[in-house]
């Protein structure tokens, strides 16, 4: 069996949020499903009733902290309980796989241990569902 094709290392994302781009920022952004699934088992041997329920989506995203002009974190600040829109591209280029969705705006980390890099890292809860397609 030849190797799988689309197999990429995780770099060059693209993360556009509210139209502006972040990736240079960050070191992590997934969408993770939470899928809930209904089991019920009846008196027969093989008897096995289950329903998967919708998926609810968490953005999840950490990086550097940059609170000025021009960084995500004074970006989440500013839009604090708002909805904001996100382009989550895991490889920049035309015709590669995306996902545009909803968040809701939290409040990200305000300043952190000497000596170390001043870091965020957030889960958002998504507004409904992602719609994945291919980048133009």
């Amino acid at each position: 069996m030849p190797a799988a094709t689309g197999a990429h290392v995780y770099k060059n994302a693209v993360v556009t949020i509210d139209s502006v781009e972040y990736a240079n920022q960050l070191n992590k952004a997934r969408l993770v499903p939470e899928q809930p699934i209904q089991t019920m088992r009846t008196l027969v041997p093989d008897g096995v009733v289950q329903d998967v329920d919708s998926p609810v989506w968490t953005f999840e995203l950490s990086g550097l902290q940059i609170n000025v002009a021009g960084g995500l974190a004074k970006a989440l600040r500013d839009a604090n309980g708002g909805e904001i829109d996100i382009v989550l591209q895991p490889k920049a280029g035309v015709g590669q796989a995306n996902a545009t969705f909803t968040v809701i705006a939290l409040m990200p980390e305000f300043g952190g241990e000497q000596g170390n890099w001043l870091t965020q890292e957030l889960s958002l809860p998504v507004v409904g569902q992602p719609v994945f397609g291919l980048s133009s």
